[in-house]
């Protein structure tokens, strides 16, 4: 048999190298699950082995060898992230009986069949988060707006359109509001008879921008228009009762009223007022609850306190009353390329530069951030990034009280820096407590009342452990985890994390493209979330794709074409997470009906050949719409041929693995 296999790889010698190649890709596999103790992964053993074959796969460039298998006619190896060493035994097994005359049996491979690693992760996907809809296996997470603590139709709406999970983030309003958001979850779930899974994300160690010093205490509402000057998305502004708690409502864009005179209030009033510039407008009350109105407006309007308002009576009688306080406004920073930024660890309010009476800079602008002791940290020469991106530096200074930071990257004509706006640090190594005490306090309440916790700055795998310590010493060990990957370390050590993950139960990676992007940089987003997509498919485990999914749309009705393809690319995770937007229910809608639609076309990175249309079209185009160098049969033949393939389309057809594993 020996003497026959290689009297037929010799006179096979075109693929003899290819084979050789190949066998030792596989011997690496062997050796590395010889080297590895996966008995610690119990019922989860095929998964931890399959990524453990995935990572040494990965090892080898294997370009050269993929073009050859392609031209061989088999597989190119390149869709064997869920059953890698099935994939390539059988790859083998072919090539063995090309040059052998023998055919050996693929059943007998040792590797995990696709069928099985399919199966294993979609498994994992329900545990984590419940079954998909009919005609969508792609579920679609949607972040809830501070309104859903107030408007139960907005809620309502959103699982009825689609939204199969809800995420609120803990960094921003408080348990009051959180609870609102789930009781009001619940009752659409009731309702509609529709699961709809909740997500809450722990704020985590994020460095942020602290506060600025407030402006005049006016409230400027505008509606939102399209290209035209049109109204696409009228002005909201909310009126609360003088002794209603201040929790869960968007505080820059509520106004105190007599809480007699909101009593009095019913859906479709018209509210009359001259705004601070004397301008008349009417609002019209779109929502009311017990102690809160919520009215929008269809013109730019900029409201102060102790403005006149009034609603006319149908004989004529007036029903008046003055408004209350209003927020100051937000005072940003403005600043451009070559301007100079102090980020001081001093709890101080933010200012803007200090100037001589020639306009020369005798201070430059500061501002403080939220985790002074992370300052301690960075390095002269690091890069630093503010407000997802949008405005970007050099550290020129630093010691452990202040940052001296050049600013390298701003839009033409400058950009703004406001108050709680998020700080990158991609070049700085930031040894920080995953769980703040802050996150402690709300795991009390995440505990209680959602089904998974989003897991925010996740760095290394002992970190996971941590949270599982606390999930248990509050009661839920069992709890589904989400773990957002958004820093280069995260990106870096996510094979141990996804190790460590299949010690636990139910867990999911999130991509949060937002930060990552800047960690990482730009140019490396799409090749780094492509590989996060097969590291989660070795391991069988469910990806949720995030950040800026159909944000245009979400935010202004109008979608880009290149976000239509982004959110269409999304079908490749086994969750899309929309973020909050005027316009988030058109959103739902419109990404319910992508991912559909691309279902019938890609699974994982599988092309499905599904029955197209547009080929019935041009088999049944008549002759002259035909190309001069492929003329078309006659008219019966073109009959024929279209309804044989209706017919056939209708027919079913780097370091050691135990080093890997001990982080």
């Amino acid at each position: 048999m020996n003497a026959s296999r290689d009297t037929g790889r010799g006179s096979n010698r075109p693929n003899a190298s290819l084979v050789r190649r190949l066998e030792r890709v596989r011997e690496s596999l062997r050796t590395a699950e010889a080297t590895a103790d996966l008995r610690q992964f119990t019922e989860r053993r095929e998964s931890a082995r399959n990524l453990l074959h995935y990572l040494a796969f990965r090892r080898f460039d294997l370009r050269r060898e993929q073009a050859r298998l392609a031209h061989l006619g088999l597989s190119s190896l390149g869709r064997s992230e869920s059953h890698v060493l099935y994939n390539l035994e059988s790859v083998l097994g072919w090539l063995e009986a090309t040059a052998t005359g023998e055919r050996r049996d693929r059943a007998r491979s040792p590797g995990l069949p696709p069928e099985r690693g399919r199966a294993l992760l979609a498994q994992n996907a329900r545990g984590l988060l419940g079954s998909a809809r009919r005609g969508r296996g792609i579920r679609i997470l949607v972040t809830l707006p501070p309104e859903a603590a107030l408007d139960y139709a907005l809620v309502r709406s959103l699982v009825e359109a689609g939204m199969d999970g809800a995420r609120i983030n803990c960094a921003h309003d408080g348990p009051e509001a959180w609870g609102q958001m789930v009781a009001h979850i619940r009752r659409a779930e009731r309702e509609l008879g529709r699961r709809c899974w909740v997500e809450m994300d722990l704020a985590g160690p994020k460095l942020r921008t602290g506060a600025i010093e407030p402006g005049p205490c006016v409230l400027k509402v505008r509606p939102l228009r399209d290209a035209f000057g049109h109204v696409t998305s009228p002005a909201s502004v909310w009126f609360v009762a003088e002794a209603s708690p201040p929790g869960g409502r968007p505080p820059r864009d509520e106004i105190v009223v007599a809480r007699e005179w909101l009593a009095r209030r019913r859906r479709g009033d018209r509210v009359r007022l001259n705004d601070a510039r004397g301008a008349h407008r009417t609002l019209r009350v779109a929502a009311r609850g017990r102690d809160h109105l919520r009215l929008e407006v269809g013109k730019t309007t900029y409201l102060t306190s102790s403005a006149r308002i009034l609603v006319e009576g149908a004989d004529g009688t007036e029903d008046a009353t003055t408004l209350g306080r209003v927020a100051p406004r937000e005072q940003p920073l403005h600043l451009s390329v070559g301007d100079r930024l102090l980020v001081t660890a001093l709890p101080e309010m933010c200012r803007g530069p200090r100037t001589d009476r020639r306009g020369r800079v005798t201070r430059p602008a500061q501002i403080s951030c939220t985790l002074p002791e992370a300052l301690a940290m960075v390095r002269c020469g690091e890069p630093i990034w503010f407000d997802d991106g949008r405005l970007g530096g050099v550290v020129r200074a630093a010691n452990r009280e202040q940052l001296l930071v050049e600013i390298t990257h701003a839009a033409p004509g400058g950009g703004s820096l406001r108050a709680d706006k998020g700080i990158n640090l991609p070049a700085t190594e930031l040894v920080l407590a995953p769980i703040t005490e802050r996150d402690a306090e709300d795991l009390e309440f995440i505990v209680r009342n959602a089904d998974l916790v989003g897991y925010s700055f996740v760095h290394t795998a002992s970190d996971l452990s941590k949270l599982r310590e606390e999930l248990s010493r509050l009661g839920r060990p069992q709890m589904g985890i989400v773990v957002k990957v958004e820093t280069r370390r995260a990106f870096d050590e996510l094979p141990s994390i996804l190790f460590a993950a299949l010690k636990e139960p139910p867990v999911g990676i999130m991509i949060a493209r937002g930060d990552l992007a800047i960690e990482v940089g730009y140019d490396r987003l799409a090749e780094v979330q492509e590989e996060i997509l097969w590291l989660c498919e070795a391991a069988h485990l469910p990806a949720i794709w995030a950040t800026q999914v159909l944000e245009g749309l979400a935010k202004s009705g109008l979608p880009s074409r290149a976000e239509v393809t982004d959110a269409a690319m999304g079908e490749r995770a086994e969750c899309v997470m929309l973020n909050k937007g005027p316009h988030v229910i058109e959103a739902l809608r419109a990404l319910d009906s992508i991912l559909r639609r691309m279902q019938s076309h890609q699974a994982k990175k599988t092309a499905m050949l599904r029955h197209l249309q547009v080929v019935e079209r041009f088999f049944a185009a008549p002759r002259a719409s035909a190309p001069p160098e492929a003329p078309v049969p006659r008219g019966p033949r073109i009959r024929r041929s279209a309804v044989s393939i209706r017919s056939a389309a209708r027919s079913p057809e780097s370091s050691p693995p135990e080093a890997l594993l001990a982080r």
